[in-house]
C-alpha cells in the first residue's frame, strides 16, 4: 500500500510542529535559568494531573515522529 508524498511530508510537519509545542508546554518558567545555577536546582517533584498528561502526549508525539520519520525516510511514502 503506498500513500502520496505529500501526505507523508504533511503529517512528518504536523507531527513535529505538534511535538515542539508540546515540549515547550512543559517548560515551567524556568527558561536557561536552571544551566547557570539559578533556583530550583536539585528540586524533584512528582507529575500529576495536567503535567503527567502533557508528559505521557509528548513521549506518544516522539513516538508517532519516530514512526512517520522511519517510513518516510525508508519509502513508503513514495
Amino acid at each position: 500500500m503506498s500513500i502520496p508524498v505529500e501526505f507523508a511530508n504533511l503529517a512528518q510537519i504536523i507531527v513535529s510542529v505538534a511535538l515542539i509545542v508540546a515540549i515547550l508546554a512543559q517548560v515551567r518558567g524556568e527558561g536557561l535559568g536552571n544551566i547557570f545555577g539559578g533556583e530550583g536546582v536539585g528540586l524533584f517533584r512528582t507529575r500529576r494531573g495536567w503535567e503527567k498528561t502533557m508528559f505521557n502526549f509528548t513521549i506518544a508525539l516522539g513516538v508517532v515522529f519516530l514512526v512517520v520519520s522511519l517510513a518516510n525516510a525508508m519509502g513508503f511514502g513514495r
